[in-house]
């Protein structure tokens, strides 16, 4: 993996007069040169609009954004591009399905059900639908180490359950929930499952048919892709029932001056024009992690998390939240020291060279759950190492000190 390094031209660089270490992938993950140049070479080379045209540049272009698509469905082992929806990322794909499905699926009394651990994008859209439904939000409890219990599952899921929408992996906690058997619980009762994957896709294999989810959502910028580019996939089935909800050029079939028609899946839901470099950046981001191996991926941020793990407890002071087993957790370490904001910590850090990110993470539910108003998060990725996490734990060492001597 210490090639891998090489590979991203950003890490290349001092901050602050230290050598970057890069802890803040769970916001966003660097982009390879070969992501980099792909881009690059949609600008320069092949820059038109796709579909419709039939000139050789259009031609071009067109090729490479649907390849991207069909690169994307290998990528989940979706059953078919039509069940590949671009958006602009995961808040976008899952207030898509809040929308589309939850307004002709929910009504007054039904269920939705979802979790502390939550990220906002996956919150707020259910917050929101059954506010106008009159629909019951209903939460999965979680336990002290920050996991769900399938027996919690059992316990929550009713006949009246319509939605469950849940995190693959936390943001925040790094849990790695039970999607299968969520789906299975889910689907016994007529329930859909709606997967937020934006942690989990970077970082270990997704096969949606596998896992039995209607709804899957992830972004381009987390796994080594451009921002403004991300996913939705739905089972077929459910998404020939939708209607789309933005309206405009690319997804009409037949305009009218009273009535229009749509075109079929997935066009229908892509209005305007695409974000064409994206999702041709998309495309070979997935081309370098398969190229890399998902499952690599996953035991090297593992053995990252398990050592950096082992190193912070070492500090006093130092509370790590979510399951202390790195098989449960993805590559992320939320935590605070004792009398040091997540803030200052994370300015000294920086100080150093070294970027995490403190706050609340977009998850103020799951900080309340927590008791506490912010954290600080380091996420790892595959051009990290064990000598970044030497580094960070140098830092907090000195951070710790620092405030204890100054305070």
């Amino acid at each position: 993996m210490n090639e891998i390094r090489k590979l991203f031209p950003v890490l290349n660089q001092e901050v602050n007069g230290h050598p970057l270490v890069y802890l803040d992938s769970a916001a966003t993950s660097q982009k390879p040169i070969q992501v980099l140049e792909a881009v690059k070479n949609y600008y320069e080379l092949d820059n038109s609009n796709v579909h419709r045209g039939v000139h050789t540049l259009g031609n071009r272009a067109t090729d490479s954004y649907e390849g991207a698509r069909e690169k994307i469905r290998k990528f989940i082992n979706a059953t078919s591009t039509e069940e590949i929806i671009y958006t602009r990322g995961t808040t976008t794909s899952l207030n898509t399905v809040a929308a589309a499905y939850g307004r002709m699926n929910v009504e007054e009394g039904d269920e939705i059900i979802i979790s502390y651990m939550e990220h906002h994008s996956n919150l707020i859209p259910w917050q929101q639908l059954a506010k106008e439904k009159g629909a019951v939000l209903k939460y999965f409890d979680l336990e002290p180490d920050g996991t769900i219990t399938l027996d919690t599952v059992r316990n929550t899921i009713t006949d009246k359950t319509k939605i469950v929408a849940i995190t693959m992996a936390s943001n925040v906690l790094g849990t790695i929930n039970p999607i299968k058997e969520i789906a299975e619980i889910a689907h016994e009762v007529g329930a859909v499952i709606v997967v937020d994957a934006a942690q989990a896709a970077p970082h270990m294999p997704i096969d949606v048919q596998d896992l039995d989810c209607d709804f899957l959502g992830f972004s381009g910028h987390k796994m080594c892709g451009p921002t403004g580019i991300g996913v939705l996939y739905g089972k077929k089935a459910l998404l020939e029932n939708m209607e789309p909800i933005e309206f405009g050029g690319e997804m009409i079939d037949f305009v009218g001056l009273y009535d229009s028609t749509w075109k079929e899946l997935p066009w229908k839901f892509e209005g305007g024009t695409p974000n064409i470099a994206g999702a041709i950046g998309l495309g070979a981001a997935i081309d370098f992690l398969n190229e890399i191996g998902l499952e690599k991926i996953a035991e090297h941020e593992h053995s990252l998390v398990e050592y950096a793990i082992s190193e912070m407890d070492k500090i006093d002071g130092l509370t790590v939240y979510g399951p202390r087993d790195p098989q449960k957790r993805c590559g992320l370490i939320t935590f605070n020291i004792d009398g040091v904001h997540p803030h200052d910590l994370a300015t000294v850090l920086d100080m150093n060279g070294i970027a995490v990110r403190a706050g609340h993470h977009c998850a103020q539910p799951l900080m309340k759950w927590l008791q506490c108003t912010a954290t600080a998060r380091a996420s790892f990725y595959m051009y990290n190492t064990k000598e970044d996490i030497d580094r960070l734990v140098e830092g907090l060492r000195t951070a710790k000190e620092y405030f204890n001597d100054v305070f």
